[in-house]
Order: C-alpha cells, then structure tokens, then sequence
C-alpha cells in the first residue's frame, strides 16, 4: 500500500521543503513572467497567484500553500502596489486588496486542501476494503492440511504489502513469521498482549502489536510493519485473522470426529464380518466335536470324517486369523518380502492343495504354457493372494460351476487370470472393490466376508511391484487379473 509519510519523520521534512520550495518557484516564475515577459495590471496579477496558491494546495497542502501565499502577497505587493520597487502601500484601498489576496489564498488553500485530505483518506479506505475482501477469500481457501498460522501470516504480507507480518497462536504457543523483514518482539509481550487483549501501535514505524480475539477468547497476537493501517481496518484485520483460526480449528475437529465416526463404523462392519467369517468354521467344530463327544460315539471313519473337517475348519480359522494380521503389518508399512523364484503353477497347485475343502466341488480349469517364465515373490504371500482371488469365485458363483485360472506371458509380465461363472460385477460397485470392507450392496447379505480379501491381495500385488484388476460384465462372470514382472534371469558365475 502506498502512504504518505508522517509530520516530523525525516521523508516528511525532506518532502514539505522540496514542495515548498517548489512552489514557491511557481510563483516567482509567475511574477517573472508578468514583469518582464507578458507584464499585466495588478487585478490580474492578484487572479494569478490566487491560482498558483490553489494549484499548491490541490496537489501538496496547505502549509505548503500558507508559505507560498505570504510569498506571493510580498510579491504582489513590491511588484504590482504603487510605489512599485517597494514595500510600502500609499493608497488605503491597496492594504485591502493585499489583505484579501492574503485570506482568500490561506481559505481557498484550506478547503482546496480538506477536500484532498479527503479524497485521499477515501481512496485509502476503498484500498483497505479492498484488500481486507482478497484476504477473507483468501482465508477461506485455506488448506487445513498444512499450518494454517504460517498460510494467514503469508496472506495478509502479500495481501498488504506488509514488511513483516508476525502471528502468535495463543492454543499452541506457535509464533510464525513473514515478510522481507524482521518483526522483533518477545514471546511475553505477545503472551500479554493476546491475553490482556491490548493494542500496541507505534505510529512512526509504522508498526501494530495487537491482540486477537473471537469475542471475548483470546486466539493470539498479530503484528504487522511497514504498512499504514486506518484503527477499523486494523480491527477488520484482526478478526479475520481469528475467523481463519477458528474455522481451520473447527475443519480439524470436525475431521477429527469423522474419523472417529468412521473407525468406530469400520470396526463394528469389521466385527460383524468377521463374526459372520468365524460362524461357519466354528458351527463346523462344534458339530463335529459334539459328534465324537457324545455318548454315542460313532463308527471309526465316521470319527476320521470328523477329526479330518475339524482339521480343515481350523485351519480356515488360523487363515483368516493370518490375513487379518497380514492386512494389519501391510497397512502399517511392516512387511518385509522374502523373495525366491517359483513359477505361477507351482504356486496354483499349492495353493488348490490347501484349499481341497473349499473347491471339492468345483471343476477347475487351468491352463498354463510350458515355457511360462518364474516369478520372484514372497510365496507365503502370493499363495495367499491366489488363495483371495479363488475363494472369491467360490463364494461369487453358482454351486457347482467351474472356476477357470490361466496364465501367460504378456510383454515381460506374466499375468494370472481367475475366472468365474458368476453373475459379474456392477458397474457401480468396479471402482470400489478393493477397497478396505467394502461389500457391494446386494452380495453383503448374501456371502459372507469382511471385505479384506481383495485389498489383501492389492495390497501384495503392490508391495511385488505388479499390478491388480478386475474385468467383468454384468451376467458373464468376473476375471481378477494378477501381473508380476518375470524373475530375472542370474548372472553366470565367473570360475
């Protein structure tokens, strides 16, 4: 912001003597000019100070213009009264001619000068308003996910123009700081100031300490130097400055208790999945160990079907005890990959082994080429991204329908499809379906799931460096796609 420097600093003086002495050129040139050059009557003589004064007064003040009308009277008077050459007045009426050019200069200069002063403090209020309307939107595009104080003070320096703008956060005891200079001021005088909510201006350097509140609750301090701010738009200012604070408080907290609203839903969907995931394998044990307990017990290879489904029940139980804990370590950035080469249908046979219970039912269909080329993975977690991408189309398709897995070299990746005979995925839900518990609406009461399974997988898929996606269209099934790079072959050993 422009200003005009304050009476009795040192720009102050420097520029009220050479506007002075500026004027008071303008009129001896004047009289120069009606004496020598272009000489006219006294009247005339009178008109043309007069206007001089005024132009002084309209564009520099009226000191200046009072200085210049006492030079222009003695002009008149030696140049233009009779006896002209000197300073004494003969005619009566003269005094009064020199008297009235005297005041009409002094008043005309006064209320030529009012009428700037104000023009001048109008365009100043019309720059504040201005300046305090681009820092409220800019305020109110604030990104809460950075400091906030340090974002206000940057504003209201570039905003302003200010030479150095401070800021103390009354709630964290934070001081921050910006502009091209140093804004000294001790950590106490800004305790003080925000609690007492006092106002510290200091008029010739320009510089404000003044506290910040939001009613009656001290928010902080603000600082602000090297700028010419009216007492309204200090105030103006400062409650801005609290408005920001407060909201970006309020963003925080608001976020914060979404958060805790969405965890706390996470959790309790988590709970009812994995109530849901727990129920069959333990109603499976229960009955089985009911069985083998009863006072009845039954045939031997009866006993042996028992022992074999508790087993296998356990055994379900234990993995989705181990994908739980795999999603916790992943998410926390803990897992470590214990890579060694292996090949895609090494794999798949491994897993379809551990999962005989599951797919007895299903006729599977794999096909995969000879020359596949290995993979290097943590095989304890591929096995179980495969073994996600499996149990998926087993829970996804009808009973009895085949699940078919295949995989090929495509452009140096090998990529493993698992498809199946279910009714497909809804456009809607395509976006979403590897996100963490996320069930689509109308499977979520239909299979069970705690809606891990596929953002298990992502979550592997992405820790190897591969890729994860799915294909589908409504009534023709779904394919979960797997692309790894292929292993690099080893450097011959030198003899």
């Amino acid at each position: 912001m422009s200003h005009r420097p304050r009476p009795g600093s040192k720009d102050w003086t420097v520029q009220f003597t050479l506007q002075t002495a500026a004027l008071i050129a303008i009129v001896g040139a004047l009289t120069f000019v009606m004496t020598r050059i272009l000489p006219v009557n006294a009247t005339t003589a009178g008109f043309a100070y007069l206007v001089a004064i005024l132009f002084g007064a309209t564009r520099w003040g009226l000191a200046e213009a009072t200085i210049s009308s006492v030079v222009a009277v003695l002009c008149f008077n030696y140049f233009f009264l009779p006896p002209v050459g000197t300073f004494t007045i003969e005619d009566p009426q003269n005094w009064v001619a020199l008297f009235a050019l005297l005041v009409t200069s002094i008043t005309a200069s006064r209320l030529s000068t009012r009428v700037r002063t104000q023009a001048l403090e109008a365009k100043e209020r019309q720059q504040e308003l201005e300046q305090l309307y681009a820092l409220s939107r800019a305020i109110l595009l604030i990104d809460s996910a950075q400091s906030v104080p340090r974002q206000v003070v940057n504003q209201v320096a570039q905003t302003f123009e200010a030479a150095s703008v401070l800021l103390y956060d009354h709630s964290t005891g934070e001081i921050v700081r910006a502009g091209r200079e140093d804004f000294s001021a001790t950590d106490e005088q800004l305790r003080i100031t925000a609690s007492q909510g006092t106002q510290i201006h200091e008029p010739g350097e320009r510089r404000w300490i003044t506290a910040v509140r939001l009613g009656t609750q001290p928010v902080g301090a603000l600082g602000i130097g090297g700028v010419d701010l009216s007492d309204s738009a200090v105030q103006s200012l400062t409650n801005l400055v609290a408005i920001g604070l407060e909201r970006a408080r309020a963003q925080e907290a608001a976020s914060r208790a979404e958060a805790a609203r969405q965890s706390d839903e996470l959790k309790s969907t988590l709970l009812d999945a994995v109530a849901h995931e727990f129920k069959t394998p333990l109603t499976t044990i229960k009955a089985s160990t009911t069985a083998l307990l009863s006072s009845k017990p039954p045939r031997p290879e009866q006993q042996r079907e028992y022992i074999v489904l508790v087993d296998e029940e356990a055994d379900r139980l234990s993995g989705l005890v181990s994908e739980a804990i795999q999603m916790a370590r992943i998410e926390a950035g803990q897992v470590r990959l214990q890579l060694e080469e292996t090949t895609i249908p090494d794999l798949l046979e491994s897993v379809l082994a551990k999962m005989k219970s599951t797919v007895d039912d299903r006729p599977i269909e794999i096909r995969t080429p000879p020359e596949l080329p290995p993979v290097s993975v943590d095989r304890e977690l591929m096995e179980m991204t495969f073994r996600q991408l499996i149990d998926n189309a087993v829970k996804y398709s009808p009973a009895g329908s085949p699940i078919a897995i295949s995989a090929d070299e495509v452009d140096g990746q090998v990529v493993t499809r698992v498809k199946d005979k279910g009714k497909g995925i809804a456009a809607a839900a395509m976006p979403r379906i590897f996100d963490k518990f996320f069930r689509a609406k109308d499977t979520r009461n239909q299979v069970p799931g705690a809606g891990l399974g596929l953002a298990i997988a992502r979550a592997v898929v992405t820790a190897h460096g591969g890729t994860i996606w799915a294909e589908s269209k409504p009534g023709e099934g779904a394919t979960f796609c797997v692309s790894l790079a292929q292993a690099r072959p080893s450097a011959p050993e030198s003899a």
